[in-house]
């Protein structure tokens, strides 16, 4: 087993209400710039029992924004810019299994990205790179997942398929239908191209997708009223604030490197020679390639 060696800042992505925990201090909201855009709020930085985090509301406080007006180039940039090492995203979703209710928690470990409108790839003309994306998610990060889960005594399920479309819409029964053929566990509309993003920035990331309701495939769906879901929002919003109380101590020390979630998805990844690089665009990548291009 790798030693844990290098002392982690833990960043969440989530909703607007998942960093109000008991005990998080010496906390501030800043804004951070990024060449990439506007990001979807400023950043809280707080500890932890002296364990550094950063949370990022993805849709702003207040949610502002839908789904396809998230920049998340942006807000991966951001987080990489403010030293965040590891990335867990705290995510309302859609089952798409009978056995996952809502209030479920599913420990991701795949995802289908059917997103269109959206900007995708730190790497454009001028700067090309294919990351390794195969294994989307940290196991190590998940591993603390699913402790700290069963510490607290919560639904979950590790490993699932996340199954991201575009939206703000949600599916059609004959879209659910399909989902549900190809194996997908859960659907939802954020986590993509968030977690292609963190990989591209060699931050490694994990989801806790949280269950609020049947996707219209089920045929109690019609019978789902906003009071009911919002209750279970209410509630996946506690127990994720009582996760990220649990996981974060598990989480304060990490490898010097690790691999398998992508720390050095970098490595070999830009194929554009160095001379024919846009200089524009190499300057915008300083944080989240600035290991491999010398920043």
């Amino acid at each position: 087993m790798t030693a844990l060696t290098r002392d982690a800042v833990l960043g969440f992505i989530g909703g607007s209400g998942i960093y109000e925990i008991d005990g998080l201090s010496n906390t501030r909201w800043e804004t951070m710039s990024s060449p990439f855009g506007t990001p979807s709020d400023q950043l809280l930085f707080g500890e932890l029992d002296g364990q550094k985090l950063v949370f990022l509301p993805r849709h702003g406080r207040g949610h502002k924004l839908n789904p396809s007006g998230i920049n998340y180039r942006a807000n991966i940039d951001v987080m990489k810019r403010a030293g965040v090492t590891d990335i867990i995203s705290l995510s309302a979703v859609g089952s798409l299994k009978e056995e996952y209710a809502p209030g479920h928690f599913v420990l991701i470990d795949q995802f289908i990205d059917r997103t269109f409108a959206r900007e995708k790839s730190f790497y454009t003309d001028g700067c090309a790179a294919h990351v390794s994306f195969s294994h989307p998610v940290s196991e190590r990060i998940q591993a603390a997942l699913a402790e700290a889960c069963k510490q607290l005594s919560l639904p979950y399920s590790v490993n699932g398929t996340y199954i991201c479309m575009e939206g703000p819409q949600f599916s059609t029964f004959a879209e659910s239908t399909l989902y549900r053929s190809w194996g997908c566990d859960v659907v939802g509309m954020t986590n993509m191209p968030e977690a292609k993003l963190a990989r591209e920035a060699e931050i490694p990331y994990a989801t806790v997708a949280m269950i609020t309701d049947y996707d219209c495939w089920h045929p109690e769906h019609d019978s789902v009223t906003v009071e009911q879901v919002i209750k279970v929002l209410t509630g996946n919003a506690e127990k994720a604030r009582d996760l990220v109380r649990t996981v974060a101590p598990m989480l304060a020390k990490r490898p010097e490197v690790d691999e398998q979630g992508g720390d050095n998805a970098l490595q070999y990844a830009l194929i554009t020679h160095p001379e024919a690089r846009d200089p524009e665009l190499v300057a915008k990548l300083d944080a989240v390639a600035g290991r491999v291009l010398g920043g």
